[in-house]
This record gives structure tokens, C-alpha cells and sequence, in this order.
């Protein structure tokens, strides 16, 4: 019988639950210790998994880089929750033919490592309220913005989370990791 893959959705998130645009307000507390952290996710996965608007941002910016969470991430097979994006254009990438929540059951059912998500917010909630999801890996940030995306927007069906390993960082960035309760 065949393992199951885990999906595992990692978010940088600010303590009032924006999770949009991190590009704009997490670099600042960008270290050692989440380099290694963001880098351990990484290589758990062989799989990654994006969201249109995340992969198109990671698009422009990791195949240009170096280094061993770049050889890792330009490396794997990419795959694309869109229905408007055709050709990826991007090395081990493709968009997923049909729905992602019928893909990503295929997924798990394979043999393989980890299905990391990255940001892809939309596509987080979707495996969530699927019950497809099997790790939520917040980076919390000690920082409050106000306005932007949240996570879970008011109105967000009740998910009971149960927390299994939490480090603080020197910044004050919390890392969490919670399953489905």
C-alpha cells in the first residue's frame, strides 16, 4: 500500500491575518533562522503546488536565483491552480488540467513527498474546506496592517486547528504549524 502524501500550505501572515502581499511587508523580518525554516519546508516537498497570482510572483523571481532552496524550488515539479494561465513557461511546470480539488486528491493518493502550497491563498482555503489539507504552517509576523486579505475573511466556516510545533524567532516571527483538528 501506498503512503500518503501530506499537503502542507505554508503562509507568511501578520497578526491581524493579512496574508496578501507578503512581498510588501515580510522581508523585514527575513533571517537565518527563516531561511532555514522556509528552506526545511522545501525540501520535505517534491511537489509544489501554486495558485495562479503566487505562481506568477515566484515565476519572476526564483528561476533568475541560486543556491540550495533555489536548486529545490526551480527543480521540482510546479503545479498551477488557474483557469486562465496555459503555458506556465517555467521549468517543471505545468497548469492542472481540470479541478484542483480532484488533482490534488490524485496527488495524495501517489507515491511522492510532500505537496507543498506556497501563499496561493484561495487555493489554501479550497484544500482546507476540502479536508485536504494536512498542515497549516503559519510565519506570524509581529506586525499589524490594518487593510489586506485575510486568511479567513469574516464569515469563514468554523475550522477547528490543533497546534503541533511552534518556534519564535529572534524577530519576534512566530513559526507555527497546526493540522485539522
Amino acid at each position: 500500500m501506498t503512503a500518503v502524501r501530506k499537503v502542507v500550505a505554508g503562509l507568511f501572515i501578520s497578526l491581524d491575518g493579512v496574508v496578501e502581499a507578503p512581498e510588501t511587508w515580510h522581508f523585514p523580518y527575513m533571517n537565518d533562522e527563516m531561511g532555514a525554516a522556509l528552506g526545511g519546508m522545501y525540501a520535505e516537498a517534491d511537489t509544489l503546488l501554486f495558485g495562479r497570482v503566487t505562481y506568477e510572483a515566484f515565476a519572476a523571481v526564483w528561476p533568475g536565483q541560486s543556491g540550495e532552496v533555489a536548486d529545490v524550488i526551480n527543480g521540482v515539479p510546479k503545479l498551477v491552480a488557474s483557469t486562465t494561465l496555459r503555458e506556465p513557461g517555467w521549468n517543471n511546470a505545468s497548469v492542472i488540467d481540470g479541478e484542483v480539488i480532484a488533482a490534488v486528491q490524485d496527488l495524495k493518493g501517489q507515491e511522492g513527498g510532500n505537496i507543498n502550497l506556497a501563499g496561493s491563498i484561495s487555493v489554501t482555503r479550497a484544500l482546507l474546506a476540502a479536508g485536504l489539507l494536512d498542515e497549516l504552517r503559519l510565519l506570524v509576523h509581529p506586525l499589524v496592517l490594518g487593510t489586506g486579505q485575510r486568511l479567513f475573511p469574516e464569515g469563514s466556516n468554523r475550522v477547528p486547528l490543533t497546534l503541533t510545533a511552534s518556534t519564535t524567532f529572534s524577530t519576534g516571527v512566530i513559526d507555527a504549524t497546526y493540522r485539522p483538528a
